[in-house]
């Protein structure tokens, strides 16, 4: 992807710089920032704890398994070869509004602090009916460190459907807008459904499984499974995309051609990896439910936290795994000869509800540092976002009260731009991004 236009980038890079370091959008209340010192902090998740037993780590070893390259091929010359990410960009159809324009209740969705330089709300015909939730973002930013892929700056979110709302033939459904980043004043999308291939690449099923968290690193997109699900994460090729060719319900093989609920592109997974010990449960592996890649180590990690319910008792794990330096293996994990992944790092934090978590290593520092985006007790109320790491940790503080329930409602994963510097995530509503620097003072 190197030979893409730098001189160009940079220009672009600068001015998106620029427009997300001006002045932050008036897009929620007016926010008193206290420092943690001046005010009694209740929920504080502490010091992370460092887990290096084999009791501790061994739970975490993941094993690979990838699907047969000619069943992928299979697939793809039956459905009329490959798209790519420009592919689905050049053909949006839906648009994402600024701030400005959205509703008072899409507005109420975003942290009051640190407040977001941007922030878009979806088409309303995604959102009204409340079956579908996003949940997960990853971005060019991830998948490249020039933050371009192709012609292309894309955001990806994931969305996943009730189980128990909305259309059958929806229900438990994930799919993904592909966002077209370009002009940060005008953010436009497109969905691509998340399919699972069956019958050695002959038909393909829906993925049926929540995406909490998603990381795009190379050509390889990596989302979270479902709580208790034989897999832990599912992997796909961005490379791979297909084209359907009939406007129909059913998903899959039809008479006629190929059909996804009415979606022109889907997106076949292309492997899984399982935790060697079972399925995930409260006894068992930690359920991943927040993901993001981390660039400050060699080679780059994916890190994860643990899903566990924002008003229980069980704490949660963080921990990292290392990504293939193999060029051949590019957005896959590092794995020993029988294909398993075992983590490089784990910490035990004392905050639950986690739906969002990054590492971060500032320049001259020696360790990273962990932030959070935590889910309130009450699904009814903000979220918090702390920074932790060995020392303690610290949150933004707002309002009159003090409160350290500043952060977005139901908030999702997060996400480091490092071209920009820049941070995405999501509320319920709306997509935002706000400088890691600004979030940063607010911690501070």
């Amino acid at each position: 992807m190197k030979q893409r236009g730098r001189h160009r980038r940079r220009r672009r890079g600068a001015a998106l710089r620029a427009v997300l370091t001006g002045t932050a959008l008036a897009l929620t209340a007016t926010a008193t920032l206290i420092s943690v010192s001046q005010a009694e902090v209740t929920g504080d998740p502490g010091a992370l704890k460092p887990l290096s037993a084999a009791a501790d780590t061994a739970p975490l070893r993941l094993q690979e398994h990838l699907i047969p390259a000619r069943a992928l091929d299979r697939l793809s010359a039956a459905m009329g070869g490959a798209a790519g990410v420009s592919t689905v960009i050049d053909d949006t159809d839906r648009a994402l509004r600024e701030g400005s324009a959205c509703s008072a209740d899409d507005r109420a969705s975003l942290p009051v602090a640190p407040s977001p330089a941007r922030a878009y709300c979806w088409d309303p015909a995604d959102t009204t009916s409340g079956a579908w939730r996003p949940a997960s973002v990853t971005t060019s930013g991830d998948a490249d460190e020039d933050g371009v892929w192709g012609r292309h700056r894309v955001v990806l979110a994931g969305w996943t459907h009730s189980a128990t709302t909305g259309r059958a033939t929806e229900r438990g459904l994930a799919r993904v807008a592909f966002v077209d980043a370009d002009d940060p004043g005008r953010l436009a999308y497109r969905w691509v459904l998340l399919v699972i291939p069956v019958q050695g690449g002959r038909d393909y099923r829906g993925l049926t499984s929540d995406v909490s968290g998603m990381v795009w690193h190379h050509n390889k997109l990596l989302v979270t499974t479902s709580t208790g699900g034989a897999e832990a994460l599912y992997v796909y090729d961005l490379d791979r995309i297909q084209r359907t060719t009939v406007d129909g319900p059913a998903i899959g093989r039809v008479p006629g051609g190929w059909s996804a609920d009415g979606y022109r592109y889907v997106m076949p997974a292309v492997g899984s990896y399982r935790f060697t010990s079972g399925r995930c449960s409260a006894s068992g592996p930690p359920c991943p439910g927040a993901l993001a890649l981390d660039r400050g180590t060699s080679p780059d990690s994916l890190v994860a936290a643990e899903w566990t319910a924002p008003d229980g008792d069980r704490k949660a794990r963080l921990w990292r795994y290392a990504f293939s330096s193999d060029p051949a293996r590019g957005g896959l994990l590092a794995t020993d000869r029988a294909g398993r992944a075992d983590a490089v790092e784990a910490y035990r934090t004392r905050a639950a509800g986690i739906r969002g978590v990054l590492s971060y290593r500032r320049p001259g520092t020696d360790t990273a540092s962990w932030y959070v985006g935590r889910l309130p007790s009450s699904r009814d109320g903000r979220g918090a976002l702390w920074r932790q790491d060995g020392k303690g940790a610290r949150a933004a503080h707002c309002g009159a009260d003090a409160s350290h329930h500043c952060w977005a409602r139901s908030a999702g994963s997060l996400s480091f731009w490092q071209e920009t510097g820049e941070v995405w995530s999501l509320s319920d509503r709306m997509l935002f991004a706000l400088p890691l620097a600004s979030l940063d003072r607010s911690l501070n």
